[in-house]
């Protein structure tokens, strides 16, 4: 492994941490759920009635959906807005730790985007999950999953919210269509930068402002420069809304390095609520 992953190991176990057997399974079932492409977990808020909105939440580089499920504060702060949680399980890379084929320009060792909208189908089958209101979200090299997503299909989920990871180098040059995204990442940030880095020749990260460059054209907004600016939480927010009908772009920085920040999950749920 090397050390680049080995860190970025460390932070999304920092991040996400590993689940407790309480917390893992197939809504209270011990077991993961299955599909034909993989399995996922779930976890319904407490007396849902009819169909609920869910957020479906993508680990970093070798976590798991069973330690995404054990971040009680992010996942407790979204069954208590009555929210279904999905936490899917990536795949063990060439005999590594578990991650997702984000990269376009590598080895596909699975269909991510049918994988992750299989789990979305599968989940409003058997649990009744709203299929109409999911929100795709993910964490460093899941945040890069969702951007390519969002990228490939901004139809197959309501919302995209990547956290710590973009697109990574050559950057896209154009993306299917119009989005609604809302990226966070750490002005600390050393482990995905901002500006990103080469992990090594020919595996480079992106450049998030760049990032937001290619979201920005891909929405029809009419200037390089945010439309409004804000302080919320400790979060310092910056939001185009002179774009295509239909579309949202924000983009939240926060003081602190490589994790998903306290108060994330508050904020993103607002945010995804305004664009119903």
């Amino acid at each position: 492994m090397t050390p680049y992953f080995r860190r970025l190991l460390v932070a999304g176990i920092a991040a996400i941490g590993f689940a407790p057997a309480a917390y893992a399974g197939c809504d209270g079932v011990e077991a993961m759920c299955e599909t034909p492409m993989g399995q996922y977990h779930i976890e319904r808020p407490a007396n849902a009635a009819g169909p609920v909105p869910t957020v479906m939440f993508l680990h970093g580089y070798g976590g798991s959906g069973a330690g995404t499920m054990s971040n009680r504060g992010m996942v407790g702060a979204m069954l208590a807005r009555g929210y279904a949680v999905i936490a899917p399980q990536g795949l063990a890379m060439r005999g590594e730790n578990a991650s997702w084929s984000f990269h376009p320009d590598f080895r596909k060792d699975r269909d991510e985007l049918a994988f992750l909208k299989g789990v979305a189908d599968d989940a409003a089958a058997r649990f009744g999950i709203d299929r109409d209101r999911v929100l795709m979200a993910g964490f460093s090299v899941g945040g890069s999953m969702v951007s390519y997503l969002a990228c490939e299909d901004p139809t197959a989920f309501a919302a995209f919210a990547p956290v710590a990871g973009g697109f990574w180098r050559p950057h896209p040059t154009a993306c299917a269509g119009p989005v609604r995204l809302f990226h966070t990442h750490g002005w600390r940030d050393t482990t995905v930068p901002l500006e990103g880095r080469q992990i090594r020749p020919g595996f480079v990260q992106g450049d998030i402002f760049s990032t937001l460059e290619i979201w920005r054209t891909t929405n029809g907004c009419t200037m390089m420069r945010p439309d409004s600016f804000s302080e919320n939480g400790g979060f310092w927010r910056r939001k185009w809304e002179e774009c295509s009908p239909g579309t949202a772009l924000e983009f939240a920085l926060h003081p602190g390095a490589h994790g998903v920040p306290a108060g994330w999950s508050p904020m993103v749920l607002d945010w995804f609520e305004g664009l119903e």
